[in-house]
């Protein structure tokens, strides 16, 4: 078992799959090409009915129900939508991939970052990225970053791009590319996989996707931008939103943050994942899906990414390449990772 003082107390890493913020247009399918227009935020006042659980004492009484019922439940919203000309939203986005994930961007720790770069290089050169490398391309082909905007489509279409003098392009019909699972044998995905993978390798220094994905949602149909987290509630009754949606000079935007998010929804090595039928969950440190309140990698089963890296660089050894490929996934996402020295 790892002891405190073999573990760096200062440890981070960079993350190495950078998404810009995504901009929201509207267009008309035939003319996708074309004629963007930017999607704004509006603003709309409703008047919703108390449809929260009530305690006992009102929902047993017939005339404090009533009396709740009957209070107005009034809320200013953000919203978002086509117009009735236009049937097909378009988001757009950037992706740059970095290199050198094999170097920490502060360790304290000479002897562990030795260690490190050591079962790093071994990965690089064993495996490549390549597995990692083709999840997170065919999160982007099957357009999974459009989270809610990809339900109920009737067409979806992702184009990347190969900035730079080297230059690429890909297109993907995404409703025939699952988002359940990694098993798709299509070459253009293995042609993007490669170009993301040799960033990852140090091949390339970089590389620079432009990624634009069109969704044919239906005429004047609601779209959804990110939501901005309220903080404070407090004032909600006295005019202030109480949802309020994301946007970049003055165009409806997702968070890179959800963009990142989606890309990197590939670990399907977490124990249980058959019996959890979720699909693919994100690398993340415990495995955690904070809209079911579960952490997927529970320290005690020993399937955390801490338990993991530790027994990897100090033990040099890890019970399956899966488990390998967890570990540098989490790497790839970033993060502080240092030991501390309380408890």
């Amino acid at each position: 078992m790892a002891k405190k003082n073999d573990i760096a107390s200062v440890l981070a890493f960079e993350k190495k799959l950078v998404p810009s913020d995504g901009l929201m247009y509207g267009a008309i399918w035939e003319k996708r090409l074309e004629n963007l227009e930017p999607l704004a935020l509006r603003e709309k006042s409703v008047r919703g009915t108390i449809s929260n659980r009530l305690k006992a004492a009102i929902k047993n009484d017939p005339l404090k129900l009533n009396a709740e019922v009957e209070k107005p439940n009034l809320q200013t919203v953000d919203s978002c939508s086509l117009t009735e000309k236009q049937d097909t939203l378009v988001l757009k986005f950037t992706l740059k991939v970095l290199s050198n994930v094999q170097q920490p961007s502060a360790c304290n720790h000479q002897e562990f970052n030795q260690k490190y770069q050591k079962v790093a290089e071994s990965y690089i050169e064993q495996k490549g990225f390549k597995e990692l490398a083709t999840r997170y391309a065919t999160n982007i082909a099957n357009g999974r970053f459009l989270w809610r905007n990809r339900v109920g489509v009737e067409n979806l279409e992702v184009k990347v791009k190969l900035a730079g003098s080297e230059k690429k392009e890909w297109n993907f019909d995404a409703t025939k590319i699952s988002t359940r699972h990694f098993d798709i044998n299509d070459d253009a995905i293995k042609e993007l996989a490669t170009v993301i993978a040799d960033a990852l390798t140090g091949k390339k220094d970089f590389v620079l996707l432009e990624i634009t994905a069109f969704a044919q949602v239906g005429k004047a149909q609601d779209v959804y931008p990110s939501e901005e987290l309220v903080l404070d509630k407090s004032n909600s009754s006295k005019g202030n939103k109480s949802k309020i949606l994301y946007c970049v000079n003055d165009i409806a935007a997702m968070h890179s943050q959800k963009i990142g998010n989606a890309i990197r929804t590939v670990d399907t090595w977490y124990p249980d994942f058959e019996e959890a039928g979720i699909g693919p969950i994100a690398l993340e440190p415990y495995g955690a899906v904070t809209n079911l309140g579960v952490a997927y990698r529970n320290p005690k089963a020993k399937s955390d990414f801490f338990t993991l890296f530790d027994k990897w660089v100090l033990e040099d050894e890890l019970d399956s390449v899966n488990d390998m490929h967890y570990v540098m996934g989490v790497l790839v996402r970033g993060g502080v990772f240092g030991e501390s020295g309380k408890e």
